[in-house]
């Protein structure tokens, strides 16, 4: 993908938090942003309804995406979804569902774009977290998934090469709605500082631009006063 050309990005998560953010940017950096969510984007992107929990479905959707389009040059895999508690008190289908969604569904779409990505020199993002390299309590399931996403991204990046631009996200906390449905002792303290999606979603089409050969392996991005980092 040429130098400062965003072209034509797939966006998971797109309806809403890091992805709604991710998508904004593409468009106002001149790209053409399609979003794959259960939900609809409120400001009308190109949208596939798709349970990312569902990997076959998930690779079905991008596939369509990229024929629609007639080429993919970016896929940001930002949707992400969370089950909270001690590993005993957290149901099995939603613990189940974590893993399904933040890692299965993450390496389905990849996997599915990655033939339209090689035509076009493209790149991926994938979207981790900072508990996917630090481990805390009553987070099993999230851990888990985002544990597996660096590491599914960093074999990702060595296999691929020079063929297809790898980066791996890790942000930190942000201000979205991803807390709101949580007991409220799995919320972030009121006092606690969380960054602006926006100002994460720059980073990502920072990477996005980045001329063939340069690659941005990780980024970092997470509040100063981030509880868990590093």
């Amino acid at each position: 993908m040429p130098d400062e050309t965003l072209g034509t990005v797939l966006v998971t998560g797109g309806a809403s938090g890091l992805g709604a953010a991710v998508a904004a940017a593409v468009e106002a950096g001149g790209g053409t942003p399609v979003v794959l969510d259960l939900l609809p984007p409120r400001n009308g992107y190109a949208f596939r309804q798709v349970d990312l929990a569902k990997p076959r479905e998930a690779e079905t959707a991008v596939r369509e995406v990229a024929d629609e389009h007639g080429r993919l040059d970016a896929v940001v895999t930002a949707a992400g979804t969370d089950a909270c508690g001690d590993i005993l008190d957290v149901d099995g289908d939603a613990w189940d569902r974590v893993v399904a969604v933040n890692l299965l569904g993450t390496a389905a779409v990849v996997r599915a774009a990655l033939p339209a990505l090689e035509r076009s020199r493209g790149r991926v993002v994938t979207v981790a977290s900072t508990l996917g390299l630090r481990a805390v309590p009553a987070a099993t399931a999230y851990c888990a998934s985002k544990f597996g996403v660096v590491g599914f991204t960093r074999a990702l990046a060595a296999e691929l090469g020079d063929r297809v631009g790898v980066t791996l996200l890790v942000p930190g906390g942000m201000r979205t709605h991803f807390f709101d449905d949580r007991p409220e002792s799995f919320k972030p303290a009121a006092d606690q500082h969380l960054n602006d999606p926006s100002d994460v979603a720059r980073t990502v089409v920072f990477a996005l631009r980045q001329p063939a050969g340069c690659e941005l392996r990780e980024l970092v991005v997470a509040p100063a006063s981030e509880p868990s980092w590093p």
